[in-house]
């Protein structure tokens, strides 16, 4: 999955991803970062996992002390650098989840629009992004509620349209599962697998659908 984002959903192709005429799927978008943005004080280290070009990060660094955000796309960093050069407090670095490498703990880790499925993220991924939260901190990890299947899927026919992803095979899209022709295959985390890395984590956590889009997993330092 990571290289299918990597090589065919970065840059130029991901911004008409999120260059939706859905109305539902924007308000979908834009309540994930409101939800984040009412939680920032204002004096957090962020840092945000598979940022793309910087969609969310542009929305959070005037509600943050810095942000950085880390991509495997080398085209989405360069994207990046133009599309938040008004941000000085905004940094990207090209980085592959499976191999982060920060020499800092960070106070707000973000792992927002279905990441973790994404991203392919393991246990593994899950231990190294907590090991980076400071004390005090907070991990945000959200993935599709399934009350937004309907849109969702709605999402991924315009992309397919507009020649983004392949055409979606619907014999075997359902469940959550979107599955394109071009092998491309979309999960997503259901609420309960979302409570079972809470319990594995050993920390203080909370499960809680967002606008009947999305549903996320709160995991916090103490």
């Amino acid at each position: 999955m990571g290289s299918y984002y990597a090589d065919k959903l970065n840059s130029q192709s991901l911004f008409q991803v999120y260059a939706s005429d859905i109305p539902r799927v924007r308000q979908y978008l834009e309540a994930e970062i409101d939800f984040v943005r009412k939680n920032l004080r204002g004096d957090e280290a962020v840092l945000e996992l598979a940022a793309g070009y910087g969609r969310i990060m542009k929305e959070l660094a005037p509600h943050c002390k810095s942000i950085v955000g880390m991509d495997i796309s080398e085209e989405n960093v360069a994207l990046n650098k133009e599309y938040l050069k008004d941000y000085p407090n905004a940094s990207m670095v090209v980085m592959d989840v499976h191999a982060m490498d920060f020499d800092q703990v960070f106070d707000v880790i973000l792992c927002l629009q279905n990441g973790l499925s994404a991203m392919g993220a393991d246990s593994a991924v899950i231990h190294k992004t907590l090991s980076l939260l400071a004390p005090g901190g907070s991990a945000y990890f959200s993935s599709y509620s399934a009350k937004f299947w309907e849109w969702r899927l709605k999402w991924f026919e315009e992309q397919a349209e507009k020649g983004l992803l392949g055409e979606i095979d619907y014999d075997k899209t359902k469940d959550g599962v979107i599955i394109c022709k071009d092998g491309f295959r979309a999960t997503t985390h259901s609420p309960e697998a979302l409570d079972e890395i809470g319990k594995n984590s050993g920390l203080s956590y909370k499960v809680m659908e967002i606008d009947e889009s999305s549903v996320f997993l709160i995991i916090s330092k103490g």
